[in-house]
């Protein structure tokens, strides 16, 4: 683990590095090709029933950009809703913050273990490590987090953390890790989905009617009445916000919507560009404590950790308009071919590019808003038009302006960058250039191409893989003096060009 405080997990490997070793994996390319198309055709499919699609895309944005323009207002009313309702608002500043508020939560009630229902924002802090340290044992509930879980492994993706498990895979750890967490796996499991979930539906049941407390995350809170929504597609949510007696909810204050009549927009939005469907087969709200009805206590942490900060950037503040739907990784060709954990982050993909660097700082994750080819693809599918390829090319001139003050002497890509601004400053330069580059080429050609340069290793990442073309025997710029100027010192410019 390397990075600030506030991450859990930042990749001790850059990305370029760490995505080499992903694309040497032949059966994680093959997982993610079949689960990310799959995902991606059914939104298609399902987006394309509605005629205002795009306006509900459009809708969503203008309601995520107000809210974050007046963000202090919204949590401050919704502070206000949440004790009016019975519960209880906790502030976080940061992940070692959230973790010892949820963790003295916890220690108060006299118990020692946590249900929990799917929380990204658990993740980021590192909530499950915290209270292991304190004892206190936390169960993950979602089918795909129970597989990371018990895998000891790490979510690969926003939606389905174990996108990069295969059925078979998932048999195994099943068999090999439940009797250690609880249930063990039935004999002669098999890796039919409805058996892996069967297995893991007996494996939960008894945890959830054993547990006084679960945590939970927040898909979005409703300023207005306090109302705290999660949705899901197994039931495990239902059962772990009405079951315990005591409920702690982590968010990140960017979650908050003024008004009830906002999900109207954000409950077409979500399941459609998540996992393809019209709706979200578990919506759960719920809002303070009602007597006799669900858990008694309930506890609600806003955390920030790093979110203040990315909200005092013009243009990189949009990131925090993600409703996690996921879109832009199903569709992004990077992702695809590497893989979640190759971004070191809790946030893969497109959004992770430019939401890590900006909560945890470009210093710690400078290679990652050059993870992408920026093929635009992420804001195409995005149901809240987060222009993600101009965010990227926006961190990426801070991370080099970060680096330009940190470094000295310069890098040789400064150097490489400092020689062409001379060499494309006077025409003169231009011309001698590519008239060096010309010569150079042709005494390189072998059977009319230019193969890997003699080069150090270092320095001929290109050429090792890639045919150059041979240099052409004139230029655009000598055909242009020749053929539309007739003055002999044009002619003579042409020829000297060409020489």
């Amino acid at each position: 683990m390397s990075g600030p405080d506030n991450v859990v997990w930042l990749g001790a490997l850059s990305f370029p590095k760490a995505a080499r070793a992903a694309l040497a994996d032949g059966t994680l390319r093959a997982n993610l090709k079949h689960a990310t198309g799959t995902i991606r055709d059914k939104r298609l499919a399902m987006t394309a029933e509605l005629d205002d699609w795009e306006q509900l895309r459009d809708a969503g944005a203008a309601l995520k950009k107000r809210t974050l323009r007046h963000l202090d207002t919204y949590l401050r009313q919704l502070e206000e809703s949440v004790t009016r309702a019975g519960g209880v608002v906790h502030w976080a500043a940061d992940a070692a913050d959230a973790n010892r508020i949820v963790t003295e939560l916890v220690l108060a009630t006299g118990e020692r273990e946590v249900v929990k229902v799917k929380s990204m924002a658990t993740q980021e802090i590192g909530l499950n490590e915290a209270l292991a340290e304190a004892g206190i044992s936390a169960y993950e509930t979602d089918l795909a987090e129970l597989i990371v879980q018990l895998g000891h492994d790490r979510p690969s993706h926003i939606l389905v953390p174990a996108i990069h498990r295969n059925r078979a895979e998932i048999r195994d750890i099943f068999q090999r890790e439940m009797g250690d967490w609880g249930r063990a796996a039935p004999t002669g499991l098999t890796d039919e989905p409805a058996a892996l979930a069967e297995a893991a539906r007996l494996h939960l049941r008894e945890k959830f009617l054993r547990a006084k407390v679960a945590v939970s995350g927040a898909n979005f809170a409703i300023a207005e009445s306090g109302t705290v929504g999660v949705v899901e597609s197994e039931g495990n949510g239902r059962m772990c916000l009405t079951l315990p007696q005591t409920l702690i909810t982590v968010m990140g204050i960017e979650k908050v919507l003024p008004s009830w009549s906002d999900l109207e927009v954000f409950l077409q939005l979500l399941p459609r560009s998540s996992t393809g469907e019209r709706m979200n087969p578990y919506t759960s709200t719920w809002r303070g404590v009602t007597p006799g009805d669900g858990p008694q206590v309930f506890h609600l942490v806003l955390l920030d950790n790093g979110r203040t900060d990315t909200l005092a950037d013009t243009v990189g503040r949009q990131a925090l308009a993600c409703i996690r739907c996921s879109a832009c990784l199903n569709v992004c060709p990077v992702y695809e071919r590497t893989g979640g954990h190759a971004y070191g982050s809790v946030y893969p993909g497109p959004i992770g590019a430019v939401l890590t660097p900006q909560l945890v700082g470009v210093e710690h994750a400078a290679s990652l808003p050059f993870a992408s080819t920026l093929c635009g693809a992420c804001y195409e599918a995005c149901p809240v038009k987060i222009d993600i390829p101009e965010v990227l090319v926006h961190l990426r001139a801070r991370v080099v302006e970060s680096k330009r003050a940190r470094l000295r002497p310069p890098t040789a890509e400064a150097l490489a960058m400092k020689a062409a601004r001379m060499v494309l400053a006077k025409p003169g330069r231009l011309r001698a250039a590519q008239r060096a580059a010309r010569l150079g080429g042709r005494l390189l050609a072998r059977d009319g191409r230019i193969g890997e340069l003699p080069l150090p290793s270092a320095l001929n990442g290109w050429s090792a893989s890639r045919d150059l073309p041979v240099p052409p025997a004139e230029t655009f710029r000598g055909w242009w003096l020749r053929t539309h100027s007739s003055s002999a010192t044009s002619v003579k410019e042409a020829r000297s060009d060409d020489a």
